[in-house]
């Protein structure tokens, strides 16, 4: 209670009192006087009330605009294309044919002759697409992304004082898009970069590019999300930053005015900003840069395996406990984890003794290594760890999956899988020679059970429980010892591809 309303309850109560026992004026205002003082420094000596939470306020910008407004850039490209004219003054009768349509006063211009001499015709430089770029260096090198350029006969580069050069594309990576572009000027503003491992979601974010064309337009949000798997090579940052068409290759600022991403790609229906927006985070792009300005090109690790998932359900039956690392469905002839001896149905859970938490860290942690490196594998296996050394290859074009062909006659199947839902027979030497395996069964038929897991006919089952497969007697034999109540697992071969299935056996 406050003390003001405390005195003056007091001096209501001593009136009231005083009336009662009819005591002199003086005495009652006294004691009135007395009391609201004792009350008074009562409340005075209580602890103070706990302040109310600070009250947070939207950021101002300004002052990062103009930290680092003066470092972007503004990207056009052009490419050379033929004039669209035709023989015979094709091109110049569209031409009037149109200004007829409309009523428009034809222009007085010379018609050309039915038969005019023909000269080859003249390449023009027409524009092709805006983007934006900002300056990593006081020398004229900048960072943009790799679709900005991709295809440019010339690319043409606009500073914020409307200075224009003619850049030179030092090189470009696809995979992680980002590319280096080079201009002849000298003491640039340079950005600086930043701590990507600090950045925090929910987080003030900004970014400066040129959305429509539209150079030098500022928009800001928040960091959405951090690790977002949107491509093979880089956990993306999400934001709900308002990115358009032309703010592709500008950068991502947080509140101490440095660089933490290249805005890259949007999530849209429409074409336009839904706030959802992705970013290159800095740290990847500036590894990448350093390739691009030292060769010319990015050189990556390989081992050869062709990758999945791990799902909860798989994990839980194979003995993994949680889901994780990545699931090695095919392994590609002749390559690194061949001679290292992964094996299709292996889940590699550590690269270099580093935990994989899901299948797309695997890729980066491969790629990011040097060719020529030789790195440790822990894998998973029929229920124990293994350890495996592989020398790391340069990565290449992707192969194509052969798909594999049985040609010889279909040996007689086997019923023992009813329990399953599933019909084998015997593997082919040619089936064997083409998957590159020892051994396993051949689907002839999978109903019930075995069609709800996603096997079909043709799949190639080289283990059950565990266990690995040399033919239809053991696949007999390890059905035979299921547990009727509990499901299975199963690792299977479709083509080139190996994938684990769970059946839950018909009860």
């Amino acid at each position: 209670m406050k003390p003001y309303v405390l005195n003056w309850f007091c001096i209501y109560f001593f009136m009231e009192r005083s009336k009662m026992i009819q005591l002199d004026w003086k005495q009652v205002r006294s004691s009135v006087l007395a009391g609201a003082l004792a009350i008074t420094a009562a409340v005075a000596l209580l602890p103070p009330a706990p302040a109310l939470a600070q009250t947070r306020t939207l950021p101002d910008f300004t002052d990062l605009v103009e930290q680092v407004g003066p470092s972007v850039v503004n990207i056009r490209t052009l490419e050379k294309v033929s004039p669209r004219g035709g023989p015979d003054g094709a091109g110049q009768d569209e031409m009037f044919e149109f200004f007829r349509r409309f009523g428009l006063p034809i222009p007085n211009m010379p018609r050309q002759s039915p038969h005019p001499r023909r000269s080859p015709p003249q390449e023009e430089d027409q524009p092709r697409g805006v983007g934006s770029g900002f300056v990593l260096s006081p020398d004229g090198l900048i960072m943009t992304n790799a679709h900005v350029v991709d295809g440019a006969d010339e690319v043409m580069v606009t500073l914020t004082d409307k200075r224009e050069f003619k850049a030179k594309i030092v090189g470009a990576d696809k995979r992680s898009d980002i590319a280096l572009v080079k201009i002849e000027a000298t003491g640039l503003p340079a950005v600086k970069v930043g701590d990507v491992s600090r950045l925090k979601v929910g987080e003030w974010v900004m970014a400066i590019g040129s959305p429509f064309g539209l150079e030098n337009t500022v928009t800001a949000g928040i960091v959405s999300a951090k690790q977002r798997d949107t491509g093979d090579y880089l956990p993306f940052i999400q934001t709900d930053v308002a990115i358009n068409p032309g703010n592709s290759g500008g950068p991502l600022i947080n509140m101490r005015g440095e660089v933490v991403g290249v805005n890259s790609q949007i999530y849209s229906r429409s074409g336009g900003s839904m706030g959802i927006s992705f970013a290159i985070p800095m740290d990847e792009a500036v590894r990448v840069s350093e390739q691009l300005r030292a060769t010319g090109r990015v050189s990556r690790g390989r081992i050869g395996v062709q990758i999945d998932q791990v799902t909860k359900e798989v994990a839980e039956s194979i003995g993994l406990g949680k889901p994780q690392g990545a699931l090695v469905r095919a392994v590609e002839a002749g390559s690194p984890a061949e001679k290292a001896g992964v094996e299709a149905g292996d889940i590699i859970i550590k690269f270099e003794g580093k935990v994989v938490e899901k299948s797309s860290d695997l890729p980066r942690m491969v790629g990011g290594t040097k060719p020529g490196t030789r790195s440790s594998l822990t894998v998973f296996r029929r229920g124990g760890a293994k350890e495996l050394l592989v020398t790391i290859a340069e990565i290449d074009a992707d192969k194509p999956v052969k798909k594999a062909a049985d040609k010889e006659d279909k040996p007689k199947a086997s019923s023992a899988g009813q329990l399953l839902g599933l019909a084998v027979s015997e593997l082919t030497e040619a089936l064997k020679k083409e998957l590159k395996i020892k051994g396993g069964v051949k689907v002839d038929a999978a109903t019930d059970a075995a069609a709800r897991a996603g096997l079909r006919e043709g799949d190639v089952i080289t283990q059950i429980g565990n266990l690995e497969l040399s033919n239809v007697r053991e696949f007999e034999s390890a059905v035979s010892k299921l547990d009727k109540n509990k499901a299975v697992n199963v690792l299977f071969r479709r083509g080139e591809w190996a994938q684990y299935a769970v059946i839950r056996p018909t009860r």
